[in-house]
Parts: structure tokens; sequence; C-alpha cells
């Protein structure tokens, strides 16, 4: 056996925020858009940017750069469609980027209890050691409060049945 048979290769997307490069499993992402328009309207879900439709759906932006790099984007070369859990359900959320985004393989070393939640796990490629993201960490989700009460207001959802039932007068 040759070593590349041995090795569990993966596939990423790399994407760049800023001049930092983040990896998503590629099983993640739904596909890469242009920029749209972004449609803002008031909200109280942290995180959430505004919406873009894409293919019949509305599609939450979630700009993460500021948790990642510090700042949040000024210019963005496309948005990254990608797939996020909420509990059972899967959900689309779009993440904007600045440059290219690339398709590779790569070995994933997973991560460590000592790095930030956000991280899904490590890969090498072209000499740097990039953060596999973990979005459902990284995005809003049930536990960021509106986003999340409407997200579990199905009615199949005992949770949301119950906190309906609390939010009456």
């Amino acid at each position: 056996m040759t070593v590349s048979t041995e090795l569990e290769l993966k596939s990423f997307v790399l994407l760049r925020l800023g001049e930092r490069r983040f990896a998503v499993a590629a099983d993640e992402t739904a596909e890469l858009v242009a920029p749209s328009r972004v449609f803002r309207f008031p909200h109280r879900t942290p995180k959430i940017e505004g919406v873009i439709l894409r293919r019949g759906r509305i599609v939450p932006v979630c700009d993460v750069a500021e948790q990642l790099i510090g700042t949040p984007l000024t210019t963005r070369r496309f948005y990254l469609v990608a797939l996020r859990r909420y509990g059972q359900r899967t959900e689309w959320i779009a993440i904007p980027v600045t440059g290219e985004c690339e398709l590779i393989n790569a070995e994933l070393t997973t991560a460590s209890a000592s790095d930030e939640p956000h991280v899904a796990g490590w890969i090498s490629h072209g000499g740097d050691v990039i953060e596999v993201l973990n979005l459902d960490a990284l995005t809003p989700g049930l536990r960021d409060g509106p986003l999340g009460t409407a997200a579990s207001s199905r009615p199949d959802d005992q949770a949301g049945r119950e906190n309906q039932a609390e939010a009456r007068p």
C-alpha cells in the first residue's frame, strides 16, 4: 500500500477573508455566488446582516469576518453558500468572502479541546496551516435568540410549542 492510499483525504473549499484563508468542508458547501443585493430589515438576531435571494430561497447573510479576523468586511467578491444545521434541520447560509475560493483535497487534523469552538480542525495546504470552520458554532443558531425561536416554532417541535405557550399572556 502506498502512503497516498493510507491517508483519508477529504475535500475542502478554501476561502479568503481579508489576508487570511480558512476552509469549509466541501460537503457543507452548496455553491459560490457573485455578490447580490442584501436585503436588510429590522431584526434582533445578532450576526445576521440581512438576507439574499438564491434559487427561490431566502438565505441569511452571516458576516463572520469580525469574529475570525477582527474586522468586518468592506468589500466582497463572492458569497459562499453553505449548509448550517439547526437541530434536525439543515438550512443555507451565505458567508461573504473577499477573494477566490479553491476546492482542494487534504487530510483533516481534528480540533483539540484547547481550540476555539468555531474550529472543526486543521489542514495543511501550500505550506500553510489553515483552520477548518465549524459553521454550526460560528453562525447564529438556536442558542442565539429570535432566530432560534422562529426555527423552533414548527408545529411538530415540542420545545417550540412550549416556548409559544410561555410567551402568551
